[in-house]
């Protein structure tokens, strides 16, 4: 089995290649060796590797950037899915392509299924949607994964900003009106990889019954003041703690460049449903989270 993994040194493509070896060879490929805003660079790469799974781990995720350069976000998020597609039809592949809750405005004001109409307000929304909709318009075998809150404890992302915050910054505001569902970069890669294991096993009539779009994000959801609050439960006595209490504030007390949608958690019942895999609940995935990283700090001191 010949895989090739997109963005493999992103929060989720690092995890993916300690996960996907366990199918396969894995070429794994980053921004340098693949322009993912080239369509001849994509097709070429894929015609010359002739993958049976193709994993695009690859977005611009800049939210606020996406806003100044919208033209390089589509061409990331929004075409170079659809290219994806084409080439994985044109070999018979399998394409994994994941996607995000920011295709919708949040205003539903409960968890939204696969059924609910996207609406995003902002452009890195927009592109995202875009992709997913070039990718369903190739008739191709694949898998889109909508996450929600990815975060990753190697890379930036929103849990090791709080833990910087918790170190330098003597009270912490943090917006409690934006709930979502916390996704830990490795459980995303682990389910991923349970899912091609199944489409492995049972054949490609199998992934061709069940292709289609999927939430698939950490189970329930939470606000970015609730997610802060379990953090600092779960810090270690020898904690560095600067911060001495945490607050909740509202979205529109920070200057984003981009809106955000305030309610876009998933609900992941259909992957359940389809693919018999239980996931995590956000809150024991956080604490393994951490649990790994101060580990893993200690034995490099």
């Amino acid at each position: 089995m010949r895989i090739l993994l997109l963005g493999m040194n992103g929060q989720v493509g690092w995890e993916l290649q300690r996960t996907l070896i366990c199918l396969g060879d894995v070429i794994g490929l980053d921004h340098r060796a693949l322009d993912m805003a080239h369509k001849e660079s994509i097709q070429s790469c894929i015609r010359e590797i002739q993958p049976q799974i193709i994993v695009n781990a690859t977005a611009y995720t800049d939210v606020d950037r996406a806003e100044a350069e919208p033209e390089k976000a589509f061409a990331v998020n929004g075409v170079a899915p659809g290219v994806l597609a084409e080439e994985a039809r044109a070999i018979d592949a399998l394409l994994v392509h994941y996607s995000t809750d920011y295709v919708f405005d949040g205003k539903k004001g409960a968890a939204y299924s696969e059924e609910d109409l996207p609406n995003p307000i902002n452009t890195y929304g927009k592109s995202k949607l875009k992709g997913e909709q070039a990718v369903q318009q190739v008739d191709a075998t694949f898998f889109i994964f909508r996450t929600s809150w990815v975060y990753s404890m190697r890379k930036p992302s929103f849990v090791t900003k709080a833990l910087d915050w918790a170190r330098r910054q003597p009270h912490l505001r943090i917006v409690d009106d934006q709930i979502g569902n916390p996704t830990w970069s490795r459980i995303l890669a682990q389910l991923t990889t349970q899912v091609l294991l199944l489409a492995c096993q049972n054949g490609k009539d199998w992934s061709r019954e069940r292709k289609g779009l999927y939430h698939l994000a950490g189970s329930g959801f939470a606000s970015r003041y609730e997610v802060v609050q379990k953090i600092f439960a779960n810090l270690p006595k020898d904690f560095p703690l600067s911060a001495k209490s945490i607050s909740p504030a509202s979205t529109k007390e920070f200057l984003d460049v981009a809106e955000r949608p305030l309610f876009s958690a998933l609900d992941t019942t259909q992957f359940l449903s389809s693919f018999g895999i239980k996931i995590p609940g956000w809150e024991t995935s956080l604490q393994l989270a951490l649990a790994d990283y101060f580990i893993a700090d200690r034995s490099l001191t």
